[in-house]
C-alpha cells in the first residue's frame, strides 16, 4: 500500500469499491456514506479520471471533493479491460485509489441470490452456480491489484459495517488502535480479517456438563464452571500478557485496527466465554474495544 492510498495519521480520501457481484458492495457503499465518505455507484470506467481530478489539491475545477468511494464493477461494461490501465494512469497522476476487493464463497453467493431473487449479471442459462465461478475468474485479475480484499462470507449487514467503519474511520490520534474480539466455532469456518487467533478447545467443554449444553458462554452459570477449571484461568492469562505484550508494539507501527479471534469447536461455550475475559482485560488498559460473538446462538 503507497502513502498516497493511506496515510499514516488517516484513511484513504479515494476509494473504489470492486469485488463480485452479490459479496456486499452495497453495504460497503452505505458505510462509506456514513464517514462522510461522497460515494457514487456504477461509475463507467471512462469517467473514472474526470471524477478523480475533484480530488486534487488546486483543482482548477468548481467543485471540489474532501473524499470519495466509488463502486465499479461488471455492471460498467468495459470494467475488464480499461480499469487496470485507468487504475494506472491514476497513480501516475499521484491520485492513488484505495482498491477495496470484495470476495465470498459460492455457497454464500448462491444463497444471497437466491434470498434476493436477483439474476445473476454473468448468468448466460448455465445456472447460478455457472455464473458466479465465472464472473471469480474474470475478476481475478482485478483482484490481483487490490489494496485490500474481504471475505463477508462470514459477515452480516452489520458486522460488515462495523469493520468498515473500524477500518476507514478518521482517528483523532495517529496511534489510535481499535481492538475487536471474535467468538466463533471452528465448525463454521474461521473469520476472514482476523490478525490474531487463539483456540481454545484444549479447555473443559461445557458441551458435555448437564444443565450447561444449551446455554451460551455468557451465562453466569457457564461462566462459572469454566471458572473452576485451573486451566482456564491460566489460559486467559497467558493469553492477555501476550496480548499486552502485543499491543502497544501495533500501535508503534502505525496500525488503526487489530481483530482477535478465539474459536472452539461450536463458538457457543468456551471461546465467548475466553473473548468476553480477554475483552475486559483490555479495557482495563484502556484501549478502544468491541466484543462480538459470531457463532453463539448457531
Amino acid at each position: 500500500m503507497s502513502q498516497t492510498a493511506q496515510t499514516k495519521h488517516g484513511p484513504p480520501a479515494f476509494v473504489i469499491i470492486t469485488g463480485l457481484s452479490g459479496s456486499g458492495m452495497s453495504s460497503a457503499t452505505n458505510a462509506f456514506e456514513d464517514l462522510g465518505y461522497f460515494c457514487v455507484d456504477n461509475l463507467p470506467v471512462t469517467m473514472l479520471p474526470t471524477f478523480a481530478r475533484l480530488l486534487l489539491p488546486n483543482s482548477e475545477e468548481v467543485v471540489s471533493i474532501e473524499k470519495a468511494a466509488l463502486v465499479i464493477d461488471i455492471r460498467e461494461r468495459h470494467f475488464f479491460q480499461d480499469f487496470p490501465d485507468e487504475l494506472k494512469r491514476l497513480r501516475r497522476k499521484k491520485l492513488d485509489p484505495f482498491v477495496l476487493f470484495f470476495e465470498a464463497s459460492d455457497e454464500v453467493l448462491q444463497r444471497r441470490f437466491s434470498e434476493t431473487r436477483r439474476p445473476h449479471p454473468f448468468d448466460r442459462g448455465n445456472g447460478l452456480l455457472d455464473a458466479i465461478r465465472e464472473e471469480r475468474h474474470a475478476l481475478e485479475s482485478i483482484r490481483n491489484i487490490a489494496d485490500l480484499i474481504i471475505d463477508s462470507s462470514t459477515h452480516t449487514v452489520h458486522t460488515l459495517r462495523h469493520y468498515l467503519v473500524s477500518r476507514f474511520g478518521i482517528l483523532e490520534d495517529g496511534n489510535a488502535l481499535h481492538i475487536q474480539v471474535i467468538s466463533f466455532g471452528h465448525k463454521y469456518g474461521t473469520p476472514g480479517q482476523v490478525d490474531l487467533m487463539f483456540d481454545v478447545r484444549h479447555l473443559p467443554n461445557p458441551y458435555f456438563v448437564e444443565g450447561l449444553r444449551e446455554l451460551p458462554g455468557t451465562d453466569p452459570r457457564v461462566q462459572g464452571f469454566l471458572e473452576t477449571q485451573p486451566e482456564v484461568g491460566e489460559t486467559i492469562g497467558r493469553f492477555a500478557d501476550l496480548l499486552q505484550y502485543l499491543i502497544p508494539l501495533y500501535k508503534r507501527e502505525g496500525k488503526s485496527y487489530l481483530t482477535i479471534g478465539v474459536g472452539c469447536t461450536g463458538g457457543r461455550h468456551r471461546s465467548v466465554m475466553v473473548a468476553e475475559r480477554l475483552g475486559e482485560s483490555l479495557k482495563s488498559e484502556g484501549v478502544e474495544l468491541s466484543v462480538q460473538h459470531r457463532d453463539v446462538q448457531k
